[in-house]
């Protein structure tokens, strides 16, 4: 048997890559992380958790306006929109140390450096260091997909990671793309006082999600002065000495120019597989991702892959979920085969939140699968106008036979935390019954959740 330096070679250090090394340590495999940027991957540093401490404080800044119906002044007119950046940059940097502290905890080898496959069970780190390991976990993430005539330059023509670099605050921003990165920005934006355009190709923002949840959004962005253009394709872009011109044609043939200080485009992401040397090893990318079996392993048996550069969901708590199976596979276990993607969550964390799981209830009817909805409406739940956010719903998608879960979907205050119950009932194959006899605490937002279950029987009480 051949001697390798580690089990256990993992290529990135995003939330793929750390936790699939701290789960094969845990289950006593030698291992070692190469990273050539800083612990965390894109989620902690450029995305996930710096995105969010802004979307935080932008729901502080928020909260002038209850303040201000108590009768407290508030001068908004110092606002230091670097001290907002500062702030975010913070959080990532404390949590990237605490990432670092976890690799160190767990006895896991930190290589820094650019890994390229050089076999089926080796790698080159900077073109000079030959690392060897019984298995390689492939697990390097993704970047802005850039396309022509929209080239980055990070000054006016930004991606999702220049728009969280911005120390100072747009007076006017275009957003092309209306997906969950666009949207948010949208929020964090037009919340400290930008003026913002979202422009979509297709039909709906947020076109992933149920039609009903996002039209809650949609009627409080609208309140909120932000603009969303959709069935509008972007056909040209110029950079003038004030900003940007974008050049936009409708559905209908119209043709008009909108102008911004700056311009985010969020079109998608592309997996960071080129130049890694997959080749090398026998394996072949299929529009850049990388092809995986049930256990995320690729057409060579020593090398699996995960996260970004796979076709699954880019979410990083995907990416943690699928390296805890492979090394559980790898380490002769029998984990749960690749994840179902009607049992992963997604969370959309503007103001009203949006989060679901399964599929639209336009996609059962495109598919033509039988189903019944019950909908509850947030202002039905004491809690929701207590705490003044009445507006949101919860909606439940079910089979008219069986009664199994189908999805769910929710638009509302905290609806990334409360999506979980519903996602556990579904996997657990529990009944809309069981969600709806299940006592829940009184006020809670929680009870729009069970709510909706009851109206899935028959019987709500406050609906």
């Amino acid at each position: 048997m051949a001697e390798y330096d580690y089990d256990l070679l993992v290529i990135g250090a995003g939330p793929g890559g750390y936790v699939g090394a701290i789960r094969a340590s845990q289950l006593g495999i030698k291992v070692a992380i190469v990273e050539k940027d800083k612990p965390g991957g894109v989620c902690l540093n450029v995305g996930c958790i710096p995105s969010k401490a802004l979307i935080h404080q932008a729901e502080v800044f928020h909260g002038i306006a209850a303040l201000e119906a108590m009768g407290v002044s508030v001068d908004v007119a110092g606002l230091d929109y670097s001290a907002v950046y500062r702030k975010s940059r913070a959080a990532a940097d404390k949590l990237s140390r605490g990432v670092q502290s976890l690799i160190k905890k767990n006895k896991i080898d930190y290589i820094g450096g650019a890994a390229v496959i050089s076999g089926s069970n080796q790698v080159t780190i900077d073109g000079t260091r030959q690392v060897t390991a019984r298995f390689l976990l492939v697990a390097c993430g993704s970047r802005p997909t850039e396309i022509p005539g929209y080239e980055f330059d990070e000054q006016t023509v930004l991606s999702s990671t220049g728009v969280l670099m911005l120390q100072e605050l747009p007076k006017t921003l275009l957003i092309l793309g209306g997906g969950y990165i666009g949207m948010e920005f949208a929020h964090v934006m037009s919340t400290f006082g930008s003026t913002v355009t979202v422009v979509e190709m297709l039909d709906q923002i947020l076109p992933n999600s149920d039609a009903e949840a996002v039209e809650v959004l949609v009627r409080d962005f609208s309140r909120r002065g932000i603009t969303m253009r959709t069935a509008t394709r972007a056909t040209g872009l110029k950079k003038s000495a004030s900003g940007i011109e974008l050049s936009v044609e409708t559905a209908n043939g119209s043709r008009e120019t909108l102008t911004a200080d700056k311009i985010l485009v969020s079109v998608g992401r592309t997996p960071n597989t080129g130049g890694l040397g997959l080749e090398r090893a026998g394996i072949i990318p299929e529009r850049g991702f990388i092809p995986v079996g049930d256990y995320y392993q690729t057409s060579t048996e020593t090398i699996y892959a995960v996260g970004d550069c796979i076709a699954s969901p880019a979410l990083a708590h995907v990416a943690s979920k699928e390296a805890e199976i492979a090394v559980e596979h790898m380490a002769g276990g029998n984990p749960q085969k690749r994840l179902a993607d009607d049992l992963v969550p997604a969370a959309v964390y503007t103001e009203p939140q949006l989060a679901g799981f399964g599929p639209t209830e336009a996609q059962l009817k495109e598919k033509r699968v039988a189903y019944r909805k019950a909908v509850f409406p947030y202002r039905g739940a004491g809690k929701s106008v207590a705490i003044e956010q009445p507006e949101g719903l919860v909606k439940l998608l079910f089979d008219p036979d069986t009664r199994q879960i189908l999805a769910a979907h929710i638009a509302g205050s905290t609806a990334t935390e409360l999506i979980h119950e519903l996602l556990l009932a579904s996997k657990a194959e529990l009944l809309p019954e069981d969600v709806a006899t299940m006592v829940h605490a009184h006020p809670t937002l929680s009870e729009a959740v069970m709510e909706s279950a009851r109206v899935a029987e028959g019987w709500p009480i406050h609906f």
